[in-house]
């Protein structure tokens, strides 16, 4: 049974990247949201959140994995986390999506996954800077802040809202109008039909 959503924190981690999908992730209570780390030991996002590692990623459990979530961080232009990688390809393999963030896409093309789907990232040539083995620059969107395409999801570090839509439809919540509805809430601050009722009380 995919019941668990992994996600990566470690010592500067991007914390802003997947807040609005972690969020919707847990709302309907149907998902086990679990923090994974190198280590168990503590780490420092990049605002100074301190976050305690649930598990090590060679702990995941691939038959429970729903989605491994890799937001971005300095470490990944620096080349570290293999560790990551290999997670990522055994999550990916096991028939569960993988999603990553900015920077965070480079793990995902240091295990090979965007060498041949449509995928995305910060800037056209970043991928390529600091992957010497990527040969997915064809498949690469520089219009899109977001894309999902063979269980892979990719984004820009200004795509923060597309991702968490894009997270949104890969686990399924909500049905399509709800998805549209909250992603016009979240990035034009249009009120869903729902609200409509609240905001005229209040207005009264």
């Amino acid at each position: 049974m995919r019941d668990t959503v992994y996600f990566l924190a470690f010592d500067g981690f991007a914390d802003w990247h997947a807040a609005h999908a972690l969020c919707e992730i847990r709302r309907p209570g149907d998902w086990q949201l679990k923090t994974v780390g190198f280590s168990l030991q503590p780490v420092l996002s990049m605002a100074g959140l301190r976050v305690v590692p649930e598990l090590t990623l060679d702990q995941l459990d691939l038959r429970r994995a729903a989605l491994l979530i890799v937001p971005g961080g300095y470490l990944w232009e620096h080349g570290h986390g293999e560790e990551a990688v290999e997670a990522v390809r055994r999550v990916h393999a096991a028939g569960a999506p993988v999603a990553a963030v900015d920077s965070g896409v480079l793990v995902l093309a240091r295990a090979g996954l965007l060498d041949a789907c449509r995928h995305t990232g910060s800037w056209p040539g970043h991928i390529g800077a600091h992957v010497p083995g990527y040969a997915g620059a064809e498949h690469f969107d520089p219009l899109a802040l977001a894309v999902s395409d063979g269980r892979v999801i990719t984004a820009s570090q200004l795509g923060s809202v597309e991702f968490a839509r894009e997270v949104i439809r890969a686990l399924d919540l909500y049905n399509p109008s709800d998805r549209e509805h909250w992603y016009r809430l979240f990035k034009h601050a249009q009120p869903p039909p729902w609200c409509a009722g609240e905001a005229a009380a209040v207005a009264a």
